[in-house]
């Protein structure tokens, strides 16, 4: 008999575990099931341009703990409404047939797709036209409602706390305010974490509005108890209750087109004249998506990994791989994403920080300051 081949790709953004995913997938499918493995190249557009890789021992070893993605990441490819030139105009397009008819070709029986909402959202419409495809969540942003945990997360935020301890020390030698942005887009599960465990005395969050009047409030209440610093850690989509959230640009040919930025420097601007500090901003940016990927992540990745091979030897096609309390499990795609249009890429429900939970009470106890009194 014909060894089964199964297919891989990564779209979206890259996150630290997605290697490990890839590497502990390659090596639970030739184990469980005796499987021959490839990758399609730059996500989705890899399976339209048929540019695919082998996936074995070989081409994986050595990469469980890297960041990124020996696949490659790309997360303007939406097959379902694709951009090509036809006649010398650049027309949108449904090309997802030529996708699947290329994948026939290889005799692939079933397809893993690592990715976020965007990239889950075509998994599902794939799902729909017959293909057997099975997702894994990755976001370091922890904003999937499906699954608690998502790998990359935890990478994401052991480098934004150790950035932020290294801020301390600059930050009072100047008894300057320094304001951190961080990324998450509309959750703030990242600058929560972090903030948390850095020691951040400020932490902005898209799920609770701020005041710039409460940041002052932090800064003067820190003088009267002789620390002249202050360190702000602030989610890229923070919103203001003056001013709403900072867009930063919009990138028309992207499904997640709202892209946050610049909120650091217009607080620091905003916040300058309000008190006697030096304010400075930091944006930590694409750092928190490189390097190695945390022991935390591996091990997660691992899971996922395994399940998703587990799922494609079952036959539970059609849905994505979850962990919910501690136990790996999967939910159909269509609950993850919703029940939309072809096409659709919104997702059927962020996870977003609970305002009175948990870990924000915990950091309220600590004394950090939510900017929201």
């Amino acid at each position: 008999m014909t060894k089964k081949k199964i297919a891989i790709l990564t779209g979206g953004g890259d996150a630290p575990g997605l290697n490990a995913v890839i590497y502990t997938l390659v090596r639970a499918c030739k184990s469980l099931m005796d499987c021959e493995v490839i990758g399609y190249k730059f996500g989705y557009r890899g399976l339209y341009t048929n540019d695919f890789m082998p996936l074995n021992r070989s081409t994986t070893s050595g990469i469980l703990h890297k960041g990124g993605s020996i696949l490659y990441n790309s997360n303007k490819d939406n097959l379902f409404n694709y951009t090509v030139e036809e006649n010398g105009v650049m027309i949108q397009k449904d090309v997802s047939d030529i996708a699947i008819e290329n994948m026939k070709k290889a005799d692939v029986h079933a397809l893993v797709v690592l990715g976020g909402d965007g990239t889950l959202t075509s998994a599902r419409d794939f799902a729909r036209k017959g293909v057997n495809v099975i997702g894994v969540p990755k976001t370091i942003d922890n904003d999937l409602s499906a699954t608690e945990i998502t790998f990359g997360f935890d990478t994401a935020v052991n480098i934004v706390t150790d950035n932020i301890g290294k801020l301390h020390t600059t930050a009072e030698s100047h008894h300057r305010v320094l304001i951190v942005e961080v990324m998450g887009r509309s959750a703030g599960w990242i600058a929560l974490h972090a903030g948390i465990a850095g020691s951040a005395d400020v932490i902005l969050i898209p799920e609770i509005e701020y005041s710039l009047q409460g940041i002052v409030d932090k800064v003067n209440e820190r003088k009267t108890h002789g620390k002249p610093f202050t360190i702000v850690a602030v989610t890229e989509g923070a919103r203001c209750k003056e001013g709403g959230a900072s867009i930063g640009r919009i990138v028309e040919d992207s499904p997640d087109a709202i892209r946050f930025g610049g909120i650091a420097q217009k607080i620091a601007h905003q916040l300058e004249p309000l008190v006697e500090n030096e304010v400075r901003h930091c944006v930590l940016g694409h750092i928190q998506r490189g390097g190695d990927t945390s022991a935390f992540d591996r091990v997660l990745s691992a899971r996922y990994g395994v399940k998703a091979a587990e799922m494609i030897r079952d036959g539970h096609f059609g849905t994505m791989v979850t962990l919910r309390d501690n136990t790996m499990g999967f939910v159909p795609l269509e609950e993850v994403v919703g029940g939309g249009d072809m096409g659709e890429t919104s997702a059927g429900g962020a996870k977003t920080v609970d305002p009175n939970g948990e870990l924000v009470r915990v950091a309220k106890a600590m004394g950090i300051s939510f900017a929201d009194e």
